[in-house]
């Protein structure tokens, strides 16, 4: 049996302990290091067709890395792409929506697949634009965030409003509605407030669940780098 556990408390790595015979699907490039009993191969995830899809509507990697215990059990660690935390879900009785970037590594009887969204969420949207990634089937998934992980319980008598770019993964039961911000003026104000206080796209979330959330925002995190490039400071001044 598959068995994944974390290892190391800060920007820690996933440790997948196998059995011989055992598979665990993970991320392009996310091997670190594994037991010569095991094999590494590159294929399209969930099949070619599949792997296209989430290629050009999320923007994910088209291939994954199939790691299995061909030889005898072992171990492999596996890392994100981003530092931050991990956080590993059993799938079956809840399914889960995904941010693009959070899969880390799955059992094999764990499917992504991409569901569509309504032209007005897409249009706003960071967040997979017209499409967004769902799991299926069941057995365990592992999760990636930037920076730290924590989870938000939604109850029907406490609806939560997160920003987009810090979504990792929710409860596909609940209702999802993205947004501007959480000011009632119009499509221009919404605007306007967006750009002062200086959050973009929110997700609304309703009903029973729950949300993970991260710490870091990746797109704010990278206009950070950007604009604090020599260049992009030596131009600024230039202006000034």
């Amino acid at each position: 049996m598959v068995r994944f556990e974390t290892d190391g408390s800060i920007d820690p790595i996933l440790r997948v302990t196998l059995d011989k015979g055992d598979v665990v699907l993970a991320e392009s490039n996310a091997m670190v290091a594994m037991d010569r009993a095991l094999s590494l191969k590159g294929r399209p995830k969930g099949g070619f067709m599949k792997s296209i899809a989430r290629k050009l509507m999320n923007d994910e990697t088209f291939f994954q890395q199939r790691i299995e215990a061909e030889e005898g059990p072992g171990e492999v660690l596996l890392a994100p792409n981003l530092p931050g935390d991990i956080r590993i879900l059993d799938v079956g009785e809840r399914q889960y929506r995904l941010s693009d970037g959070a899969f880390l590594a799955s059992t094999e009887g764990v499917e992504l697949t991409t569901r569509m969204q309504s032209v007005g969420r897409a249009l706003f949207g960071d967040n997979g634009g017209f499409f967004v990634m769902e799991t299926e089937g069941s057995g365990r998934i592992a999760l990636s965030g930037f920076g730290s992980i924590r989870e938000i319980e939604v109850r029907p008598d406490r609806p939560m409003t997160v920003d987009n770019g810090h979504v990792v993964a929710w409860d596909a039961s609940l209702e999802d509605e993205l947004t501007i911000n959480t000011s009632r003026s119009g499509l221009l104000g919404k605007l306007v407030n967006s750009q002062t206080t200086g959050e973009g796209i929110l997700i609304k979330f309703k009903g029973s669940g729950r949300v993970l959330v991260c710490s870091r925002n990746k797109g704010g995190f990278l206009d950070w780098v950007f604009s604090n490039r020599p260049t992009e400071k030596a131009a600024k001044n230039d202006e000034a």
